[in-house]
C-alpha cells in the first residue's frame, strides 16, 4: 500500500542511532510499534470500515460499475497532477500554515474516499461476476500473487501496522510512487500510461490479493462462529505482526549481505508472512467492530458507521498520521540498499525526537558560526587599526603588514610599540 517512507525525506533514521543511547532508541522503537499496532491500526481498519459498511448498508445508491469508475478516475487525478498538487502545497505553506494544514486534510478525507470506494467495488464485482467458493478465491489470489512477484511489486500489499505516515512532510502528503517513475517533462504519453497502469492495474491486483485471502479466512476460520473467527484472526494476525518484527533485526542483516535473485526471493517470503499478519490483523478488527459495534436498528447503524469513520479519522489527524489511511503508489521490492529493503517505517516517537535534536543542533551550530563571524570581524578590526593611515608608517609594521597574513596578526594590549623596534634597520 502507501510504502512513501522508503523514499521519504522525514523517514531519514540513520543518526537516531549515533544520536540516541541505545537503551533510549530500543524504548522509542517498542514504543512507536505499539503505537501502531494500538492506535494508528486500529483507526484505520474503523475508518474504513464505517464509509465502506454505510456504502454496503444503502448499497442501492451505489452501482459497483459507475462509482468504481469514478472513484478511479479520481485516483488518476489525483496521481497525474501530484507535482501540481505538491508545488501548490509548498507555496500554501510559505503563505499559511493554517491554510495549508486544512488544504491537506481535506485532500487527504477526499483522496480516503476514493480508496475506500475503488476497493468496495473491485470487492463486490469479484464476488458477483466470480463468486465466493474457495476454488474461485484462489484462481484468482495465486495469480495476482505470482503477477506482483515477477513484477517485484509484494511491498505494496502492505498497510498498517507495518507503517506510519506523518503529516509532517509536504513531499509525503502530496507525493507517492508510480510503477515506472517516468517525468512528465520527458514524455507525457508515457507518464500518464505510467499512472493509468499504477492506478488501474496494480491497484486492482491489489484488491484480488486481499479479497481472496480475506475470503479463504472467511471460510476456514470457524466460519460458524463470528465472535471466535475474529478473535483467532486477531490473535493470528498479531502474532504474525510482532514476529516479523523480531525477525527483522536478522533479515535486514541477510540481505545486506546478499543480491539477486536470492535478496529477491528472501524479501518477498518476509513480505508474505507480513502480508499474512496484515489481512489477519485488518479482518480481526472489523469482525470484531461488526460483533460488538453492530445495532438492529437502521438509524443507530448509520450513526454507528458515521462516527466510526470520523472520529477514527479525526483520530489519525490529531496524532498527525492521517497519511497512513491512504492505498496509493507503487513502490518496488528490494529496490533500497542494504537492509533498508525490508524496514518497516513505525517512526513516530523517534521522528520527534530526531526533529527536536536537529533544531538544538542547528541553533548550536549557528551559535558557533555567530561567533566565529564575530571573531573574524574582529581580527579584520585589528588588522586595519594596526596599519597606520599617516603617509608615514612604521618600519615595524611595515615589514610585519607585508610579511603576515591579516588573519595571524593580533593588535598589542597597549597603543606603544614593542622593545624589538630598535633592532630593527
Amino acid at each position: 500500500m502507501n510504502f512513501q517512507h522508503l523514499s521519504s525525506s522525514n523517514m531519514n533514521t540513520e543518526p537516531l542511532t549515533d544520536k540516541l543511547k541505545d537503551y533510549e532508541y530500543f524504548l522509542l522503537t517498542v514504543i512507536d510499534v505499539l503505537i501502531s499496532f494500538l492506535v494508528v491500526a486500529p483507526c484505520t481498519v474503523a475508518s474504513w470500515r464505517g464509509l465502506w459498511e454505510y456504502l454496503e448498508h444503502k448499497h442501492e445508491y451505489f452501482p459497483e460499475w459507475i462509482y468504481f469508475l469514478g472513484a478511479s478516475f479520481f485516483h488518476f487525478m489525483f496521481s497525474l497532477f501530484r507535482s501540481e498538487l505538491l508545488d501548490f502545497s509548498k507555496n500554501l505553506l510559505k503563505k499559511s500554515k493554517f491554510l495549508y494544514n486544512v488544504f491537506s486534510r481535506v485532500y487527504i478525507y477526499l483522496f480516503l474516499i476514493c480508496c475506500i470506494v475503488q476497493w468496495r467495488c473491485i470487492w463486490n464485482l469479484l464476488d458477483t461476476c466470480l463468486g465466493r467458493d474457495h476454488m474461485t478465491l484462489i484462481m484468482y489470489t495465486v495469480p495476482s500473487l505470482i503477477v506482483l512477484y515477477s513484477f517485484r511489486l509484494f511491498k505494496n500489499v502492505l498497510a498498517p501496522p507495518y507503517y506510519i505516515e506523518m503529516d509532517y512532510n509536504v513531499e509525503d502528503v502530496f507525493n507517492f510512487g508510480t510503477l515506472w517513475s517516468y517525468p512528465a517533462s520527458q514524455n507525457m504519453f508515457l507518464y500518464v500510461m505510467d499512472s493509468f497502469f499504477s492506478v488501474f492495474v496494480i491497484g486492482s491486483l491489489v484488491v484480488f490479493v486481499w479479497r481472496g485471502l480475506w475470503g479463504l479466512l472467511d471460510i476456514y476460520l470457524y466460519n460458524a462462529d463470528s465472535v471466535k473467527s475474529a478473535a483467532a484472526s486477531l490473535t493470528m494476525g498479531y502474532t504474525l505482526v510482532f514476529s516479523t518484527f523480531l525477525l527483522q533485526p536478522l533479515v535486514k542483516r541477510v540481505v545486506s549481505k546478499i543480491s539477486g535473485f536470492w535478496r529477491v526471493f528472501i524479501v518477498d517470503v518476509y513480505l508474505l508472512f507480513s502480508l499474512c499478519g496484515t489481512v489477519n490483523v485488518w479482518r480481526g478488527i472489523w469482525a470484531t467492530l461488526d460483533c460488538y459495534f453492530e445495532t438492529e436498528n437502521p438509524k443507530h447503524k448509520v450513526v454507528g458507521f458515521w462516527l466510526s469513520h470520523i472520529v477514527c479519522f479525526l483520530i489519525l489527524v490529531f496524532i498527525n498520521s492521517s497519511n497512513s489511511i491512504l492505498v496509493r503508489g507503487v513502490y518496488i521490492d528490494a529496490e533500497e540498499d542494504g537492509g533498508k529493503c525490508v524496514d518497516f517505517p513505525c517512526y513516530y516517537l523517534r521522528l520527534f525526537f530526531q526533529s527536536k535534536r536537529r533544531k538544538k543542533f542547528l541553533k548550536q551550530l549557528q551559535k558557533k558560526q555567530e561567533v566565529s563571524r564575530r571573531k573574524s570581524e574582529d581580527n579584520h578590526i585589528s588588522c586595519e587599526t594596526l596599519v597606520p593611515t599617516s603617509g608615514q608608517q612604521d618600519p615595524l609594521i611595515n615589514h610585519i603588514y607585508l610579511h603576515h597574513k591579516r588573519a595571524s596578526i593580533i593588535s598589542p594590549s597597549s597603543p606603544t610599540l614593542p622593545r624589538e623596534t630598535n633592532t630593527v634597520v
